[in-house]
C-alpha cells in the first residue's frame, strides 16, 4: 500500500527534478539560440517543459506498481 509519505516524496521528487531538467534544457536552448545556433538551441528550448513533466510521469508509473 502506498503510504502518504510516499505520495509527499512523489511530488517534491518529480518537482524538482522537472525544474532542473526543465531549467538547464531551456538555458542550454537559449545559449545556443544567443551565440546564433537558432536551430539547435530552439530544438533544445522548446521541449524542455515535456522533458520535465516526463520524468515526473515516469516517477508516478513507478510509485503506482508498487501499489
Amino acid at each position: 500500500m502506498v503510504t502518504r509519505s510516499e505520495i509527499l516524496v512523489l511530488g517534491l521528487t518529480a518537482g524538482v527534478v522537472g525544474s532542473l531538467v526543465g531549467g538547464l534544457m531551456l538555458y542550454a536552448g537559449l545559449a545556443l539560440v544567443m551565440a546564433g545556433n537558432h536551430a539547435l538551441g530552439w530544438l533544445i528550448a522548446l521541449p524542455a517543459a515535456p522533458a520535465g513533466g516526463g520524468l515526473g510521469l515516469l516517477l508516478a508509473r513507478k510509485l503506482a506498481r508498487k501499489m
